[in-house]
C-alpha cells in the first residue's frame, strides 16, 4: 500500500470515527470482557459502543460533544477527572503534527493508568530514536497489531489513505518478562 494525500482540510478538534471493525480486531487478541474501559476521545462512541458489545464496562470523555454525551467533557492533556478504577484505556487520539500529540498522550496514558493501554495510531508510530521509552526500553510495552486494511474515517467511496496500527502496553502488576509481540489484523477474521 502507498501513503498518499488526503486532501483533507484539517481543523481543530475534528471527528476521526474509527470503525467498528478496527476496535474488533484488537478485542480479538486482547478481550476486555469485564474489566473498565476508560475511552477518553470518544466521540461519537463508535468505539466505546464495540466495547460495550463485548462486554466491557466504558467510561467516556473527549474534549468536546459531537452527537453523544460524555460520561465527561475534558481536555485528556489538562486537569482530568480519572475514573476511580481503571482496568484499561483504549482510544484513538489525536496524532498532532509529527506525531507530538500522540507521543503525549501515550506517556499520559501509562502514567494515569496502570492497567492495559491500547492505542490506535500510524503503523510507523514505533519508528525513531525519540520514543524508545514507550517501546524498546519500556517493560509494559505488549504488542503491536498492524491492520492490514485502511480505515475509512469519512463518509464516501475512498478508503483511508494511511496505514494504522494498535499499540498494547501491559498493566504495571504483569510478572515476568515478555517479548512484545508483532501480529497482523483486517476487516474480517480470516478462518
Amino acid at each position: 500500500m502507498t501513503v498518499v494525500a488526503s486532501n483533507y482540510a484539517r481543523k481543530e478538534n475534528d471527528l476521526y470515527q474509527t470503525e467498528p471493525w478496527a476496535t474488533e480486531a484488537l478485542l480479538r487478541h486482547f478481550p476486555m470482557r469485564e474489566r473498565v474501559v476508560w475511552e477518553p476521545a470518544a466521540g461519537n462512541h463508535l468505539m466505546a459502543d464495540v466495547l460495550r458489545e463485548h462486554g466491557a464496562q466504558v467510561w467516556t470523555s473527549d474534549i468536546q460533544t459531537y452527537d453523544r454525551q460524555h460520561g465527561d467533557v475534558a481536555d485528556f492533556f489538562g486537569d482530568i477527572r480519572i475514573p476511580r478504577v481503571c482496568d484499561a484505556i483504549i482510544t484513538n487520539p489525536p496524532y498532532g503534527k509529527g506525531n507530538r500529540d500522540a507521543v503525549r498522550w501515550t506517556e499520559l496514558s501509562l502514567a494515569r493508568c496502570d492497567g492495559w493501554i491500547a492505542l490506535l495510531l500510524t503503523a510507523k508510530f514505533d519508528f525513531g530514536k525519540t520514543r524508545t521509552h514507550l517501546f524498546r526500553d519500556n517493560p509494559r510495552f505488549e504488542a503491536k497489531i498492524a491492520l492490514i486494511d485502511r480505515i475509512q474515517w469519512f463518509p464516501g467511496d475512498t478508503s483511508g489513505t494511511e496505514d494504522h496500527a494498535w499499540y498494547i502496553w501491559r498493566p504495571t502488576e504483569a510478572e515476568g518478562t515478555f517479548a512484545p509481540q508483532m501480529l497482523w489484523e483486517g476487516r474480517e477474521l480470516k478462518a
